[in-house]
């Protein structure tokens, strides 16, 4: 048995060491080459500052809705419901999301609503929506913000950033960067 204890605890040092030291650290430079130093991405605009890979609530009409959050948007404490599809009480819920999203989407049917609109992700801090989640938004918006609605699907269409490295990943859009670059429409 002293055979086989005293090697694993050697290893267990070791790796404490290495991934609690040396891994971070490394970790740390790869970090310090990208833009931010591995901060996020910080938006300023109009005074703010705004981090684009945290979801935003957005709720007034004359912005593009992001996917619910289960955390409040809060990026302290990150996290899904962690109830199914099965569970009363979830289904509530996104059934209650619907019906707001149709008061304030008239002219869009229940199938057309795209499922990340009504469910939050797992981490409750998606800061993307597909391009349909936006599309099916535009005509409110349009609407209230007396915008042609073909600029708007042109604004939509030019934040459409493609899958990691054209393979990984769907195609998705910033909200918060689309939102931003709404603001900035004459």
């Amino acid at each position: 048995m002293k055979q086989h204890i005293l090697p694993a605890i050697r290893l267990t040092i070791v790796t404490l060491i290495f991934f609690s030291g040396v891994y971070t650290l490394v970790i740390l430079g790869v970090a310090q080459l990208f833009p931010n130093r591995g901060k996020g991405e910080v938006i300023e605009q109009n005074g703010k500052r705004y981090y684009a890979n945290i979801g935003q609530s957005f709720t007034d009409d004359k912005y593009f809705n992001s996917r619910p959050s289960a955390v409040g948007y809060n990026a302290a404490g990150s996290g899904g419901s962690n109830k199914g599809p099965s569970n009363e009480e979830y289904l509530g819920v996104v059934q209650a999301r619907i019906d707001t999203f149709l008061v304030h989407n008239p002219g869009v049917k229940k199938a057309n609503i795209p499922v990340e609109l009504v469910t939050a992700s797992g981490s409750g801090l998606d800061p993307d929506i597909s391009e349909k989640a936006a599309l099916v938004q535009v005509e409110r918006i349009a609407k209230l913000r007396n915008v042609p609605t073909q600029q708007l699907q042109q604004l939509v269409k030019e934040h459409i950033n493609g899958p990691l490295l054209g393979l990984f990943g769907p195609a998705k859009i910033n909200v918060l960067k689309l939102n931003l670059a709404l603001d900035q429409l004459k």
